[in-house]
């Protein structure tokens, strides 16, 4: 792939051509998308607009026919770029990106055009089960069709965040590998929260439970799941422990609830501990 990206920074005229057949076949929109953030980290924003538009334009004809996550996905991977290219701070990124996922939950954006209610009525149609759950829910005075919305969209904006945030490492992966070999592994490594960061994202959290606003309290502990992996790939890495390990520790984060909650936790304790910065001078 690293030599796919060395092909796309040749000009202008490959990332667009790159940037837009990707950003149209089903399926491909993430590669698009870290097209456009490795454009946009390497040149700018102002010089990686065409290339943002030529991905944005099929992602916008996706959005048409109902789908928001590839456009939505596009522009984000852009924002998070510019704000990574400006600020050099992988912590400040996320948590614009968390926000921005927030908003956009919070408007609809990710709500199909006729609403849940269609796909309630198919679930009902299709299952006797669901369909008695939902009267039940229902009787109790719950707006099934709105509870449906929330889930639809909080559900969507949560997989826009963490496909957004792949691209986004990837596109830094690409970089790194064509200009600064070794600068994305290092970075990463070194990704931890502050404590004032660590405090608006609990503030976030809390203001979405009191106001209601569940894409707060969803969204709030996705940069501190970050710096988590983040901890653990720093961990290995000074220990100069094999890929095998890595292997092991992702397929227990996709497959177990308890290893998110021990990666959140360690993020928690490290924006105090410090772990890598205590395990280096130890070393």
């Amino acid at each position: 792939m690293l030599a796919l990206a060395r092909w796309i920074m040749r000009g202008t005229p490959q990332a667009l051509a790159a940037a837009a057949l990707t950003s149209l076949v089903p399926w491909l929109f993430w590669f698009g998308a870290a097209i456009t953030g490795l454009v946009t980290l390497r040149r700018g924003l102002s010089t990686a607009a065409p290339v943002v538009i030529a991905a944005a334009i099929p992602a916008g004809w996706w959005w048409m026919q109902g789908d928001a996550v590839p456009l939505a996905s596009i522009l984000l991977v852009t924002l998070m770029a510019t704000v990574l290219r400006s600020r050099m701070q992988w912590s400040e990124t996320l948590i614009v990106g968390s926000l921005v996922c927030m908003v956009l939950i919070q408007v609809g954006i990710f709500v199909p055009a006729g609403g849940a209610g269609p796909l309630l009525d198919e679930l009902r149609r299709n299952s006797t089960e669901v369909a008695g759950l939902l009267d039940q829910l229902s009787a109790q005075g719950i707006n099934t069709e709105r509870m449906a919305a929330l889930v639809i969209g909080g559900v969507t904006g949560l997989i826009v965040l963490l496909a957004g945030t792949a691209c986004l490492a990837l596109a830094r992966s690409w970089q790194a590998g064509l200009y600064n070999p070794g600068g994305f592994r290092e970075e990463f490594h070194a990704l931890k929260l502050s404590r004032k960061q660590l405090a608006l994202l609990v503030v976030l959290a809390g203001l979405g439970m009191l106001f209601a606003i569940p894409a707060a309290g969803l969204l709030a502990w996705v940069p501190l799941l970050i710096a988590g992996v983040a901890l653990v790939h720093g961990f290995m890495g000074l220990k100069g422990m094999s890929g095998f390990w890595l292997v092991g520790f992702y397929a227990l984060l996709l497959t177990t609830w308890p290893t998110i909650l021990i990666v959140l936790l360690l993020a928690l304790v490290d924006t105090f501990a410090d772990f890598r910065g205590r395990l280096t001078r130890s070393d």
